[in-house]
């Protein structure tokens, strides 16, 4: 009678298991399921997404059809961001001097190379893809009379870590055709 009695409640609990643990079963096969399923392929990035980030200057060809620049081992950083900000600053010359009395007491012509040998900018950007084209809004600009200016250059994205920045202004700020531009700022993403 143990035995019987055993025998039947062995098989009654696989039964009662088996209703119980029916659902809970189900569930971890989704779970194993949904985490081998493929996920869809990624959207291409957008321009304006590539753009984003940090840039070092790495080069810079030809010269400004805006005013006469003497680079001479320039360095420079410009930034992009999500929000729709961005800023540039260049050396013109790598090596500059500091002035000989301290940072306060510049001379008049210390204080003019200083401004000479350094440009720097911020505002908002757009981008206009088919055009090939980034707008920098200018919101200030270390140049007295700049704000509200818009900069507009030309853009070519050489893989994800090469950006060239081609001004489109005369001297005049008018517009010199694309093909006549040669002035050109190459960038590098900083990772």
């Amino acid at each position: 009678m143990n035995y019987s009695a055993s025998k039947r409640n062995a098989t009654k609990r696989p039964k009662l298991r088996a209703a119980w643990s029916r659902p809970l079963h189900t569930s971890l096969l989704l779970v194993l399921l949904g985490s081998f399923t493929l996920a869809a392929p990624a959207a291409p990035r957008k321009v304006e997404d590539k753009i984003i980030g940090a840039w070092r200057l790495v080069s810079v060809e030809g010269n400004s059809p805006v005013r006469r620049v003497d680079y001479d081992h320039p360095t420079g950083f410009i930034v992009y961001d999500r929000s729709g900000w961005m800023s540039v600053q260049i050396a013109i010359h790598g090596e500059r001097k500091p002035f000989a009395k301290g940072y306060s007491n510049g001379t008049a012509e210390e204080k003019a190379e200083a401004f000479d040998t350094y440009l720097a900018y911020y505002g908002t950007y757009t981008v206009d893809a088919s055009a090939e084209t980034i707008t920098h809004h200018i919101v200030d600009y270390n140049y007295p009379g700049m704000r509200g200016h818009d900069n507009v250059r030309w853009f070519e994205l050489q893989g994800d870590n090469r950006l060239v920045l081609i001004p489109s202004e005369n001297s005049q700020f008018g517009t010199i055709k694309r093909k006549d531009a040669t002035y050109k700022l190459t960038w590098e993403r900083i990772e």
